[in-house]
């Protein structure tokens, strides 16, 4: 072992301390994030590195995958080895649902995008197909109470694409994401269906006091809304009604009735430089 003499004795102990209490039985991020890739490599084969697999082959991938599941959840429920088995089993069985619905939001993503030339494009490339697929798998986790696996998935979620989804939030079928970076969307929030939802939009809470974590903090957004880039939408009990169109930059903390078109307006002015000797300049 090589001494340099440059650590501190304390720092060591701290240290050692510290990962001494921690152990190792805390869950492996690493094979987490294989996990929830595997999964959607082998549901939408476009997604990853598509491969030629028989209906055999596809079974031996799904039980792999069951065995890694099981793994995870026998770590967090290690006092109770029925409820991990149970959580696996139940997630396998809802995973042709899941299957489905993230389908729908290839194909919502496909229909509200022009720049789309196919679901395949959309399965392959698009940043916000991907961040919706793991929040889908992350989001059966959470409903079964099951704590840090959701948060993992979703957090690689969001440094993967910039999407920051909670698993605990509540989305509705063929959600479509536009662009979608720097899109937050909390806890708590309601989507209904067919929402669509374009880059820097927020789906925040009013408040972050720690007192009001059980509390619906969240806004609902209703059936058939679309929400454009750098909105921002705040409070538990707002509630954006169905078929309505957020703007650009509109900043909310109130309820709006269906139908509504909610936009932000701002003065623009032009002129020509050549025309007046003190004209701005911008120092970056």
């Amino acid at each position: 072992m090589i001494k340099t003499g440059h650590i501190p004795a304390q720092l060591t102990r701290q240290i050692f301390e510290f990962r001494s209490e921690a152990g190792t039985t805390s869950l492996p991020k690493g094979r987490v994030i294989r996990f929830v890739d595997d999964l959607i490599n082998l549901m939408f084969p476009q997604h990853g590195e598509p491969e030629d697999l028989n209906a055999d082959q596809v079974e031996e991938r799904l039980e792999i995958l069951s065995a890694e599941l099981n793994m995870f959840l026998e770590l967090i429920l290690p006092d109770h080895p029925a409820k991990a088995i149970e959580v696996s089993t139940l997630f396998f069985e809802h995973l042709p649902e899941i299957h489905q619905t993230i389908l729908s939001d290839a194909n919502a993503i496909y229909k509200g995008d022009p720049a789309a030339t196919s679901v395949n494009e959309v399965i392959s490339t698009y940043p916000g197909f991907a961040a919706i697929s793991i929040f889908r798998i992350a989001s059966f986790f959470y409903r079964q109470h099951i704590s840090l696996l959701p948060r993992m998935m979703s957090e690689y979620a969001h440094e993967r694409t910039g999407i920051d989804i909670h698993p605990g939030a509540t989305i509705g079928e063929g959600f479509c994401i536009d662009h979608g970076t720097g899109i937050v969307i909390g806890e708590t929030s309601i989507i209904g269906n067919q929402v669509k939802i374009y880059q820097g939009v927020t789906l925040g809470a009013l408040s972050v006091e720690k007192t009001m974590a059980q509390t619906k903090r969240h806004p609902t957004i209703e059936d058939h809304v679309v929400i454009y880039s750098g909105a921002t939408i705040l409070g538990g009990e707002t509630v954006i009604g169905h078929d309505s169109i957020i703007g650009g930059n509109v900043w909310l903390t109130e309820s709006v009735a269906p139908f509504s078109v909610v936009y932000h307006k701002s003065e623009i002015r032009i002129r020509n430089t050549r025309f007046n000797e003190n004209s701005i300049e911008f120092f970056i």
